[in-house]
């Protein structure tokens, strides 16, 4: 594949992983060439780049060790780390562990209890409920955590709001109404702030699907 000066970002708009790599990588001004993927036939280089053919996947061409990162965590750091304007890093390693640790809770317990709610039958599961009220008990939990200070990261917002907001809003959007009538005040708040701001509206414009030129090979 021809060489490029830009970083390539394949990407799904809709995905929540790839919405938080968007979001640090837009944070931290890193410019990227952005190549949106069509689940159902993914391009041959991105498979070539990471077999397990998800998405988010940041390539860095001419890296010494193939530059490759497939995770989305991996991405916002690496980003964040190369140029952070917004003071997204905490500041303090008990900082970065406390945003570690709600990101760890996010993407193992929550977002597998997110998946049986919303495709209950992917799992064999006549209903997402149970999974629904076990989700929501970590989310008064961070509800209890925003009415005590503004952001989840603090005082400003950093790389746990960005980190969970994208997979909170997905979790909303499942049965709107339901997540409405909770009594989470300061998390439905938060969430809407995030889904109003321009820095959501920026990451959200609409790719056409990528498509590889004839000449290019699917080697990294």
């Amino acid at each position: 594949m021809s060489e490029s000066a830009l970083p390539v970002l394949y990407s799904f708009r809709r995905c929540p992983y790839a919405m938080r790599a968007r979001l640090a990588l837009h944070a931290s001004g890193i410019a990227t060439e952005h190549r949106e993927v069509v689940l159902k036939t993914k391009p041959a280089h991105l498979l070539a780049l990471s077999p397990k053919g998800t998405v988010p996947v940041l390539w860095l061409p001419g890296a010494a060790d193939g530059g490759v990162l497939e995770q989305s965590l991996d991405i916002m750091l690496w980003a964040l780390r190369q140029h952070d304007p917004l003071g997204w890093l905490p500041p303090s390693d008990a900082g970065m562990a406390d945003a570690l640790a709600l990101i760890a809770h996010n993407d193992g317990p929550f977002k597998q209890q997110l998946d049986r709610y919303k495709y209950p039958n992917r799992s064999g599961l006549k209903s997402g409920v149970a999974d629904r009220d076990e989700a929501a008990i970590w989310l008064r939990t961070l509800d209890a955590r925003l009415q005590a200070q503004p952001l989840l990261s603090g005082e400003h917002f950093g790389l746990a709001d960005a980190a969970l907001a994208p997979f909170v809003r997905q979790f909303a959007h499942t049965d709107p109404g339901w997540f409405a009538a909770q009594a989470w005040t300061a998390m439905a708040k938060w969430l809407a702030s995030f889904e109003s701001s321009e820095l959501f509206k920026a990451i959200m414009h609409k790719h056409a699907p990528w498509q590889a030129a004839h000449s290019e090979n699917v080697g990294p």
